[in-house]
């Protein structure tokens, strides 16, 4: 590395007060599409060179320019840029520009940004999320999880620790363990239709379980969860007896369930194929992001719509493109609970 390469070098966690980031992460720093072509590109995969006064000044005028600093986590593959946004109730970006740090070509690449605000109604934080395309979904739940790892950075906080979080839908619960992964009490599942919501006719007491939807000419069975978002569950159709989700489309199929008359606020969508009755196989198609490797959300709501219709366990690995997530839905006290991996992938800043 030359000298002023290894001036450049630092770790981002610097400008976190508590964070102790390792140190085989960088420093990128990448201009917004439209930026003037004098703001260069500067990325280094090397830092272990000291925090010198040449790195300090290069963080100054990243501030003085605007500079967005944040943190890329991922959970499965499901990928969210983390902003620690402690000191105000308002985002630091808006939605626009959201859409723009998402893009995997001209912005940082992600499923949507995450900020980590202060708590209300007693809860320790506040947890917004934007989709890719600046849509404001209720809560995600791989997000939650990455969301618990980013507090624990930049906490400085060793060992195992919970949280009370504060979302848009409702108060949820994660707790770190010391093998990584975190466990998330995700409250008990909405079965009502209209709470959902959707127009589909109850077909079980007030639930939506194994109703028909018609897309392109086949007659889909799906069984309606919210997890405070909501999901459209399917384990096939009356023409389909055996589906392999492998084999959809899901750039075909997902957006005609997305955008469906019967779903008003629009719906997530879990294709899932059954391996055995604690071992669920699933592809999500998000409201608001796609086809995406992780939906935690959408996993618990497989398992919830798997036992309502008699197909598992209350307690199943659900497999996903990006890896698996443990899903338990207890019967004692209703709630579900989402066990998984969430990790940092590197550390940044971005002129917005």
């Amino acid at each position: 590395m030359s000298p002023a390469a290894a001036a450049r070098a630092t770790s981002f966690a610097a400008t976190f007060s508590a964070s102790n980031a390792p140190s085989s992460r960088g420093l990128l720093h990448r201009p917004f599409r439209g930026t003037p072509a004098r703001r260069r590109a500067v990325a280094s995969m090397a830092v272990s060179a000291p925090r010198s006064s040449a790195a300090a000044s290069f963080l100054e005028r990243r501030e003085s320019e605007r500079a967005l600093h944040f943190v890329k986590y991922q959970g499965l593959g499901n990928d969210f840029i983390m902003v620690d946004n402690r000191d105000s109730a308002e985002p630091k970006v808006t939605p626009e520009e959201v859409a723009k740090l998402c893009d995997r070509n001209f912005g940082i690449g992600a499923d949507g940004v995450i900020f980590v605000m202060p708590g209300v109604n007693g809860a320790d934080y506040t947890m917004r999320i934007f989709n890719s395309d600046g849509s404001e979904p209720e809560m995600c739940g791989n997000g939650v999880r990455c969301f618990a790892r980013f507090i624990a950075e930049i906490e400085n906080l060793k060992g195992t620790h919970s949280f009370k979080i504060h979302t848009g839908a409702g108060l949820i619960i994660p707790e770190i363990h010391n093998d990584g992964k975190v466990k998330v009490d995700m409250g008990q599942p909405i079965l009502n239709g209209l709470d959902v919501p959707t127009k589909l006719p109850s077909t079980k007491n007030e639930a939506v379980v194994q109703a028909e939807l018609a897309i392109d000419g086949l007659a889909w069975h799906v069984t309606c969860v919210s997890m405070g978002n909501p999901h459209c569950v399917t384990f096939g159709a009356k023409e389909l007896k055996d589906l392999h989700v492998d084999d959809l489309k899901l750039s075909d199929i997902g957006p005609k369930f997305e955008h469906h008359e019967m779903f008003p606020a629009r719906t997530n969508t879990e294709f899932v194929q059954v391996l055995s009755r604690s071992h669920l196989k699933m592809r999500v198609w998000e409201r608001g992001a796609g086809a995406t490797l992780a939906c935690g959300t959408g996993a618990c709501a497989v398992v919830v719509a798997a036992v309502l219709e008699g197909r598992a366990e209350r307690k199943c690995v659900v497999e996903l493109p990006g890896g698996p997530l443990e899903i338990e839905w207890r019967e004692d006290n209703n709630h579900v609970y989402m066990t998984g991996p969430a990790e940092a992938v590197f550390y940044g800043s971005i002129v917005h």
